[in-house]
């Protein structure tokens, strides 16, 4: 054997070896990958479950002469993670209320966040919409709905979570939540003075997609 072919040789042996090594810590990362996402599908995480306290309302005007909706509130929204061994993080939320399924406020972001096991975690975004155009026959409705002394809102959130196991992090998931909040109008009990604004305690249980 030459001296040429001897180092050939040596280097064919440090690839092998090479390759092995490889192999060896792609295999060792895919067990811990495995046993952990098997972990996470036995905990089987259960979807957060969101609450909408109250709602303090500045102003909630339809104009019949331009068919336009100005109102502007301040909403409480709670989510409660109810995994005792699984975090959530919140990567994106936006809150919005909509009326017989037309939003009539823009979106409020909520910064990003991360909840605990157990936790309880409390926002109140201000949602404002400022003449928002609206169909006739909604601004029709409206009108008899707070005739008839009760408007039903839907307060909604639509974001990404992401689950936490130990130091395992799932992929995004999309989440969307939907809070009907029962406004009242014209009686002293549906809610008490707050300033310029009226509030109404709620505490209505929301449905949760994700």
């Amino acid at each position: 054997m030459t001296e040429k072919d001897g180092c050939g040789h040596h280097q064919d042996e440090r690839r092998k070896q090479h390759r092995q090594l490889m192999g060896a810590i792609l295999s060792f990362i895919f067990i811990i990958l495995l046993v952990v996402f098997i972990i996470f599908l036995i905990l089987r995480p259960t979807k957060p479950h969101f609450t909408l306290q109250d709602i303090t309302l500045y102003a909630f005007n339809i104009s019949a002469a331009t068919t336009t909706l100005t109102s502007n509130l301040q909403i409480t929204i709670s989510s409660r993670n109810p995994n005792a061994r699984i975090g959530i993080y919140y990567d994106k939320m936006d809150v919005y209320a909509t009326y017989r399924s037309q939003q009539i406020t823009l979106a409020t972001l909520i910064p990003p966040s991360y909840q605990g096991h157990k936790d309880v975690t409390v926002w109140s975004p201000y949602l404002y919409g400022t003449d928002v155009p609206v169909a006739p026959y909604l601004a029709m409705s409206l009108a008899q709905d707070e005739t008839a002394g009760t408007v039903l809102v839907n307060v909604r959130a639509a974001g990404r979570v992401r689950w936490k196991v130990g130091t395992f992090v799932s992929g995004g998931y999309r989440l969307n939540v939907n809070c009907p909040a029962y406004i009242s109008f014209g009686n002293k009990n549906g809610g008490y003075t707050v300033g310029p604004a009226v509030k109404y305690q709620l505490v209505a249980g929301c449905t949760v997609d994700i």
